[in-house]
């Protein structure tokens, strides 16, 4: 491992080794013992922000804060009785509306599709007598 590596390491990763990915982790410890002084200048920045972080906590919400932003949120809009049935009923009419127009289309779509395959193949079958002068056995 290389000075660099090792320096890049410990921005990444942060200032305790164990937090490195195990297949660094060899060959930090080896440069480490070999050059224990540039270890310990490289590694004390990230290890101080380390202690900073791992201190950090969130702070506490008052009881009253916790409440006030639940008084605060809006009640759920609920679709009960009458007239949330027909608003259900009036959507399961339209999707199948919706679908029923789709396979009605769909059908057309593929008889217009049959009827200009066979005019195509009608027209190409007109072409049959010229197969003797494209392959050359007509010139």
């Amino acid at each position: 491992m290389t000075r660099e590596r090792f320096e890049d390491l410990a921005e990444i990763y942060g200032g305790d080794i164990a937090r490195w990915p195990a297949a660094e982790r060899d060959g930090a410890a080896l440069l480490m013992a070999a050059d224990p002084d540039f270890a310990k200048a490289a590694l004390a920045a990230p290890a101080d922000l380390d202690a900073v972080l791992d201190a950090w906590a969130p702070l506490p919400v008052s009881h009253q804060l916790r409440e006030a932003v639940t008084a605060s949120a809006p009640a759920p809009r609920g679709r009960s009785g009458v007239r949330g049935w027909f608003w259900r009923a009036g959507l399961g009419a339209g999707l199948a509306a919706a679908c029923a127009a789709g396979l009605v289309v769909g059908v057309r779509l593929s008889d217009v599709v049959v009827q200009q395959d066979d005019t195509l193949s009608a027209a190409l079958s007109g072409y049959d007598d010229l197969a003797d002068v494209v392959i050359g056995e007509g010139a």
